[in-house]
């Protein structure tokens, strides 16, 4: 466990990933999952999104970059995603915050780069529950 959450797993079900930078998807992937999340991780929003479509499985939360390769930006799939379905908790994360904040669905969190262990669970826990 890379952060104490004091046993709080709040995280159930698929959480879905989208993150082109290895590390940070791999730490992502660490919270989530000490967290009580399954994870999958995506390198582009486009996967992502052809996966949420064709899986049965509902999704408990999304983690996306802002800036992303392929066709969709963080911020576009963060729509789609709250469109599609609208229960589903999102967060974007981004370096470059002060063009993303405006853009983001209702209820959608965003978190800026670089974002501490603790303030993405504290993110997570607040959405989530």
């Amino acid at each position: 466990m890379i952060y104490d959450a004091h046993g709080v797993n709040v995280v159930t079900g698929k959480v879905v990933i989208v993150e082109d930078d290895v590390l940070m998807s791999s730490i992502l992937m660490d919270i989530l999952t000490d967290m009580g999340g399954s994870c999958v991780s995506f390198i582009t929003a486009d996967d992502a999104l052809m996966n949420m479509l064709q899986d049965n499985t509902p999704c408990s939360l999304v983690v996306t970059d802002h800036t992303l390769p392929g066709q969709l930006s963080g911020h576009e799939f963060a729509l789609m995603v709250k469109e599609r379905w609208p229960i589903v908790p999102v967060i974007v994360t981004s370096g470059f915050g002060f063009t993303v904040v405006g853009e983001l669905p209702a209820g959608a969190v965003f978190l800026p780069k670089p974002w501490s262990v603790r303030q993405m669970v504290e993110a997570i826990i607040f959405l989530v529950k």
